[in-house]
């Protein structure tokens, strides 16, 4: 195992920090993709972006397999729609290892075998950079296999979407869906 001083300093880290995915030039960089697909902050899509980094570190030097949060994974699906970089040049370049992406096959063995890799994966991160994973990126295990699956995908023009624990009231709501009914209603008059 890399001590966390080794690791600022090591070969591969290094390469790794330095790569830029996708074309600098594009309109809509990596990271604002990755910020529009998830609507997530600029500031949060750079940060899922740095520990999309350790993550692929940590691919090639913890020793067992690895598994991602789900913010890391969103980064990791997206890294490899960019599949001329990350085939060409990420993979055989940058971490100098091949790094595939096995979602699971499903089932309580698979389960139990993702939660288990993901808690080994949270304690090699600790070891390797000698801190805990920043909580609002890499949850606990019991959050990232029983609350995160249950995620989907939405798209804010066809649905309201109001957040938990916000302290709505009841007449509050209500005025919030009396709004969105009557915006509905002016777009499609």
């Amino acid at each position: 195992m890399e001590s966390p001083a080794s690791f600022s300093t090591s070969d591969l880290w290094q390469r790794i920090a330095a790569h830029e995915i996708g074309p600098s030039s594009a309109a809509l960089t990596f990271a604002d993709r990755l910020a529009r697909e998830n609507r997530w902050s600029a500031d949060f899509a750079h940060r899922v972006i740095g520990e999309y980094k350790r993550f692929c570190y940590l691919a090639v030097v913890a020793g067992h397999e690895v598994t991602p949060s789900d913010a890391v994974d969103q980064a990791w699906h997206l890294h490899l729609t960019y599949s001329r970089d990350y085939w060409l040049a990420f993979c055989p370049e940058v971490l100098r290892a091949d790094l595939h992406h096995g979602p699971t096959a499903g089932g309580p063995a698979e389960r139990t075998r993702y939660y288990d890799q993901y808690a080994a994966t949270l304690k090699s991160y600790e070891g390797h950079f000698g801190e805990e994973p920043p909580a609002d990126i890499w949850p606990d295990a019991a959050r990232r296999f029983n609350v995160d699956p249950r995620a989907v995908r939405v798209n804010p023009a066809d649905v309201v979407i109001i957040p938990r624990g916000l302290g709505y009231s009841m007449a509050a709501l209500a005025g919030l869906l009396l709004v969105a009914a009557l915006a509905w209603e002016g777009v499609n008059g």
